[in-house]
């Protein structure tokens, strides 16, 4: 099957940490890798934000990468690409007359939906639609802070009634896209994935510090994932450091307003000895971090799914989560971790204390992790549904022509 990744802000070569380079990044890269794999032939368009990559990358695995020239290439915040997703249309229609059309498109967020409907209308290419994120989750917990377009919400329900497949990634997603009038019946609930061969209990590990204890955190520097929450309750957790990966490099992290914020905030703590700002990370360096935390901690308001948590899953690590979004479905509260109320650190320090002075309840959490993460999430089995899902709509749309 020839599958269409559109992927506009989110390219699966970047960098990860940044402000909007996070989990969709690693969903584009990982699923096209795991289908092509299986035998698909795949290429993502994502939008060029450099004059410097060629036309078109090839990835491990024979996915190509294709760069499309849309608005300035320069890197611009994702909520300022609307007014280019025009241009990014008409080009992806003219590639897929000169290269023939797939047999499906699969668009990652909502931008990327208006242009796949737009040029798959032109060619009769199926549409499936994951939106990541839905602007009306956002515009609840962001208010006058969400940036997104105004049409955004409206657009994301028209897509959702007019694509032919909206796949899912957890039950909150289906309550919320029910409620913008999306019918039921044109979702199919897929979860994300995670690399099971890469991120696995055995292998190298990243020496602790000087504290016994690691609590590790793995997010965007941005206010919503609740990071100023863990360092307050790192305060009522002596003999323990916590360990923050993202945001921009190492080099960089004294200049990101972010993390001067969080750094400000561990000094008024008095916790700033014990608490590290690591920047971004190389994803394959990622693995043996998860392996040297007693515990990760995912504390956002809301949280559309939650790589990270997978990963760390995946790794035999104990996670403590907000009870929001996608966290609800991965982590089985009891079982594979802890689910906690959002902005509540006092909740907070009651779970992480009892976590981290309970080595078995942490063994026998990372052991049911594991497990968890294996049958439920790995990639393979994720592009095995996904690809079920491009055959049916494939099908309809062969029947209706």
């Amino acid at each position: 099957m020839r599958i269409a990744m559109i992927s506009e802000h989110a390219s699966p070569l970047a960098v990860l940490g940044g402000v909007d380079a996070g989990g969709q990044n690693m969903h584009v890269a990982e699923l096209s890798a795991a289908l092509a794999a299986a035998g698909h032939e795949i290429r993502v368009y994502t939008r060029r934000d450099s004059a410097d990559p060629p036309e078109v990358v090839t990835l491990t695995g024979g996915v190509e990468v294709v760069h499309v020239p849309a608005g300035p290439p320069v890197p611009l915040p994702k909520d300022d690409l609307l007014p280019y997703m025009g241009a990014f249309a008409e080009w992806m229609t003219a590639d897929w007359q000169r290269h023939g059309p797939p047999d499906v498109a699969h668009a990652h967020f909502w931008m990327s939906g208006l242009a796949a409907v737009t040029a798959g209308g032109q060619g009769d290419v199926p549409v499936v639609q994951t939106f990541h994120a839905l602007g009306s989750v956002k515009r609840r917990h962001q208010g006058r802070a969400d940036t997104s377009p105004p049409r955004r919400i409206g657009y994301e329900r028209a897509l959702g009634r007019t694509v032919d497949r909206v796949v899912v990634q957890c039950q909150d997603e289906i309550t919320e896209l029910l409620r913008l009038g999306v019918p039921r019946d044109r979702m199919a609930l897929v979860p994300s994935g995670v690399n099971t061969g890469r991120f696995r209990p055995d292998g190298p590990v990243v020496p602790r510090g000087i504290s016994a204890r690691r609590i590790l955190s793995v997010a965007r520097l941005v206010e919503r994932k609740g990071l100023e929450d863990q360092i307050r309750a790192l305060a009522k957790l002596p003999g323990t450091e916590l360990v923050v990966i993202g945001g921009p490099p190492a080099g960089r992290l004294a200049s990101d307003p972010y993390a001067i914020r969080l750094l400000e905030t561990a000094r008024s703590c008095r916790v700033d000895d014990r608490v590290r700002l690591v920047g971004a990370v190389r994803a394959e360096d990622m693995p043996a971090w998860y392996r040297s935390a007693d515990v990760l901690a995912a504390t956002p308001w809301y949280e559309p799914f939650g790589l990270t948590v997978l990963e760390a899953m995946a790794c035999g690590i104990p996670v403590v989560a907000s009870a929001v979004g996608g966290l609800l479905d991965t982590v089985v509260d009891g079982l594979t971790g802890d689910l906690v109320a959002p902005r509540d650190p006092d909740g907070l320090v009651r779970v992480l204390r009892r976590l981290l002075a309970d080595g078995p309840r942490r063994f026998g959490y990372g052991a049911a992790a594991v497990d968890r993460a294996v049958h439920s999430y790995a990639w393979p089995r994720i592009a095995e549904r996904l690809a079920a899902v491009y055959a049916t709509v494939g099908q309809r749309a062969e029947a209706a022509a």
